[in-house]
């Protein structure tokens, strides 16, 4: 069925005229994603006129999405709201709490038995508040968001960093904190940078190994990790018609590991089979009837250097196959030139582990071109060397796979097929292993390689690439040797697949999301370690931060996984008191280069981060945390942000930030500030007390840092920020909830 129908046919009957006041209020030919975010501002004059990467705009999404680890706090905070229903369609995805370890069946048994009350909390939550609920087993968000929910020129915002894979449908997906998704719901604008544009031109085919994956790893090897941020990546081109709708969302979904906003794609005849092929027939039909503007302006594509901030060209007759990492995602390589890297590098040669899924690469066409690799390869007389797991996309996905042979061509590869949900991807994979710390190589089709990711070890090296390229690796068993590119392997090749199924998608055996509806509050269980009613945080005096201690200075990458892991502590997700214990534990301290330790200075003593945070409140003292580039870079994981503000953190300086993670720590009443001269990173010390002259801040000012040293002497540094005049009265108010909630806003 369709959802949400007539929100669908008042969108469409409206979009042309939207799109047409706002090319007349630019006063220019527009892009296509200019197109849809100004279709969707709240006030296109004035946002048609904003100074992209500066100034900021109001929006009004057409729907949010949550899953399940970040649904509970972002519903938490919507039932502070006081609102009956979400103001807009929305819907909650049981993908990230399920655990990857024996199969599909058994894992999702434990999965339903573990989370009861969570997943309990979520479906009351939903019925009361009248949002779509996907339980355990009905599959990834973004592929079931894919499949049901997006749709050309839309808008959406997700509290999940991956939004941006309905990119692919050619709608504006992004990317949020639980605080921007309950902002939506609650009837408010939503605030966002106006984005600066990269437009991407595609020309050729891709042909042999390559895949639309590979698109997007050797982008990220050009932008690298924060080279898109505060950016839409737009791609347009002869050679966007040649890709599937399921390949452009793998490129939109990578996107975020650039740091971009989001990414999108042009509608066409791509698109329109694929909303034909999911039973989404009218929403086609109403796009055809607006396609001209759902692509870019012919004066736009004809001359982009003009209207791009930033233009890319990517032949993809002439690209090839790419393998990227360890331990981070932009680390981009040829796969024919891993060998040398691997030997420069000193790489572990074997491939245990071949992990194929995740939001990224779980389509019909993924399992299909892995599958085609294994057939060529059984074929040839090989088997898999390493060890298969797959975790299909959706319930649609595993069912139309069933029904066309894929799993038994799967099983009798000897892989191990894992329930329609995250898995490993977001560190839920249950590992057998003798050695938690031994060195090794995955090979992964995820989005995200940071160190520890995956298994929980430091020392797994793991590597991310396409589905058929991640099945070369399994055949050949090692990382030195590919059949892309090994002339001894040569018999094996993954032949040409068809994006969707022959015989249509198979009948899935999925439970409506359609709740009924419900009065009753949320249920939380009294005593329960896992959920807990959230207290609004206390405004701020206005006063400066004088005398802060310097919680810990990061050294090197910190994302959000660093900041608030995943893994085992993803039970504690609707629990701020118990999931702050893990503040900070992968950060690595500058001074001693260990991970989640620092000094205690009421004590002297050698403590966590989040121990010496709860010490230093319980006395009414605040602390601040220093760090290096990008930082928060990764999942839009609101607890790194409010994780730090529940322990009494004032103020995060850094040399820059991710987006959404500076936009976290806005919602939430932390301050966030960014040093004038990056080299001054290097003069705050151990023991300093920092005083941060806040009490004056304007937009546009910059702020005096005073390090006051144990030797007496102190030393004055800038720092700059990037807040405007309503998100400095979030930070007055406490947080962005209670700015809401004070003024009786939404």
């Amino acid at each position: 069925m369709i959802y949400d129908i007539d929100m669908l046919r008042r969108f469409y009957a409206e979009y042309g005229a939207r799109v047409g006041r706002a090319r007349q209020a630019a006063g220019r030919p527009l892009t296509y994603a200019e197109k849809v975010f100004l279709a969707h501002a709240a006030h296109p004059e004035t946002a048609a006129k904003a100074t992209r990467g500066t100034d900021y705009a109001d929006y009004r999404p057409d729907r949010v999405a949550m899953q399940d680890a970040t649904a509970q706090m972002a519903l938490l905070q919507f039932m502070n709201a006081g609102r009956d229903t979400s103001a807009v369609p929305a819907t909650v995805h049981c993908d990230h709490l399920i655990r990857a370890s024996v199969g599909a069946s058994a894992d999702l048994a434990e999965a339903r038995q573990t989370n009861a009350e969570v997943y309990g909390f979520l479906r009351s939550a939903a019925a009361r508040y009248g949002i779509g609920f996907w339980g355990p087993g009905a599959g990834i968000i973004h592929q079931v968001l894919l499949e049901n929910y997006a749709f050309p020129a839309g808008m959406m915002i997700g509290s999940d960093s991956h939004t941006p894979n309905a990119g692919g449908m050619g709608m504006a997906a992004i990317g949020v904190g639980g605080a921007d998704v309950v902002d939506v719901m609650a009837g408010l604008d939503w605030e966002l940078k106006v984005p600066r544009l990269i437009g991407v031109r595609l020309t050729g085919r891709l042909s042999g190994w390559t895949s639309a994956k590979d698109v997007v790893l050797h982008l990220a090897g050009r932008l690298t990790t924060k080279g898109a941020t505060n950016a839409i990546i737009e791609y347009f081109g002869d050679g966007v018609e040649a890709l599937p709708c399921t390949g452009r969302a793998t490129i939109c979904n990578f996107g975020a590991e650039m740091g971009a906003t989001t990414s999108i794609f042009p509608y066409g005849e791509a698109t329109r089979r694929y909303l034909m092929a999911t039973g989404r027939e009218e929403v086609a039909s109403m796009a055809d009837a607006v396609a001209d503007d759902l692509r870019a302006d012919a004066e736009v594509t004809a001359e982009p250097e003009k209207y791009y901030d930033q233009v890319i060209d990517i032949d993809l007759s002439t690209l090839t196959p790419y393998v990227n990492g360890p331990f981070t995602p932009d680390a981009a390589c040829p796969v024919s030139e891993m060998p040398a890297r691997a030997e420069t590098n000193d790489y572990p040669r074997e491939v245990e582990v071949v992990l194929i899924g995740s939001c990224t690469n779980s389509s019909y066409q993924d399992l299909r071109r892995a599958c085609a690799v294994l057939k060529a390869a059984k074929a040839a007389g090989f088997k898999p060397k390493a060890q298969l797991l797959v975790n299909p996309g959706s319930e649609l996905i595993r069912a139309t796979a069933e029904r066309d042979g894929l799993l038994d061509e799967l099983a009798e590869a000897g892989a191990i097929v894992m329930a329609n949900a995250c898995g490993p991807c977001i560190g839920q994979w249950k590992r057998q292993t003798d050695d938690a710390t031994r060195r090794n190589t995955i090979i992964t089709t995820f989005n995200r390689n940071f160190a520890k990711r995956a298994d929980g070890n430091p020392n797994t090296f793991a590597f991310i690439t396409s589905p058929e390229a991640a099945v070369g690796y399994a055949i050949t068993g090692t990382l030195t040797t590919h059949p892309s590119f090994s002339p001894e392997w040569a018999a094996i090749a993954p032949e040409a697949c068809p994006d969707l199924p022959e015989a249509g998608f198979a009948e899935a055996d999925i439970a409506s999301p359609l709740l009924p509806p419900s009065t009753d509050d949320p249920i939380i269980p009294e005593g329960s370690e896992r959920l807990q009613r959230l207290t609004p945080f206390a405004p701020w005096d206005g006063k400066d931060f004088n005398g802060l201690h310097l919680l810990i200075k990061t050294k090197g990458k910190c994302t959000t996984d660093h900041i608030s892991q995943a893994g085992p502590w993803l039970k504690y997700r609707g629990h701020l008191e118990n999931i702050s214990r893990n503040m900070l534990l992968g950060a690595v301290n500058a001074f001693t280069g260990e991970a989640g330790c620092v000094t205690n200075p009421l004590t002297g003593a050698k403590e966590t981060p989040a121990t010496v945070a709860a010490a230093l409140k319980a006395e009414g003292q605040g602390c601040i945390v220093v760090a290096e580039d990008n930082y928060g870079e990764g999942s839009s994981r609101e607890h790194a942000a409010m994780e730090p503000r529940f322990l009494n953190v004032k103020v995060i300086l850094a040399k820059s930030f991710a987006r959404i993670h500076e936009s976290n720590l806005k919602k939430q009443g932390v301050l966030a500030l960014t040093f004038a001269n990056a080299a001054d990173y290097d003069r705050v010390r151990e023991d300093d007390r920092i005083d941060v002259a806040a009490a004056a801040i304007a937009p546009g000012s910059d702020v005096t840092v005073t390090l006051h040293h144990s030797d007496g002497t102190q030393e004055q540094i800038i720092a700059r920020h990037t807040y405007n005049d309503s998100q400095i009265a979030w930070l007055h108010a406490g947080s962005a909830l209670g700015f809401m909630a004070k003024n009786h806003v939404g």
